[in-house]
């Protein structure tokens, strides 16, 4: 998961991991790189990629990502953007899909458990 809010990041990883995922929390596009350069960011079944931080957009990240060579994790975005808005923002960045912050944690477990079952 990529999200520069600490406190969205530990609420997100906490709900997630009592639903029996291993999350890694990434609070920059930096350590998103890092992880690339290392060649380790496809040991991730998912990436959650929040929409809204600092350094780049989030779907911009997700496309530059998507377009490497050899790049087959999922990527999700993840964010509090209309939903509407996030769907065409998905889209564009030839993500897997979306996440709607708003919806809650409820949903985001749900939505996780459902990408795990396809991966």
């Amino acid at each position: 998961m990529v999200d520069d809010s600490d406190l969205i990041r530990t609420l997100a990883r906490d709900a997630l991991e009592d639903a029996g995922h291993t999350v890694e929390g990434l609070r920059s596009v930096e350590e998103v790189a890092v992880l690339r350069n290392a060649g380790t960011l496809n040991d991730y079944d998912l990436i959650l990629m929040d929409v809204s931080m600092p350094q780049l957009f989030g779907d911009d990240v997700a496309l530059v990502l998507r377009q490497g060579a050899g790049f087959r994790a999922k990527i999700f975005l993840f964010s509090s953007l209309e939903e509407a808005e996030l769907a065409e923002r998905a889209a564009e960045a030839k993500c897997d899909g979306y996440v709607c912050k708003q919806l809650g944690l409820d949903h985001l477990v749900e939505r996780v458990a459902a990408i795990a079952a396809t991966v």
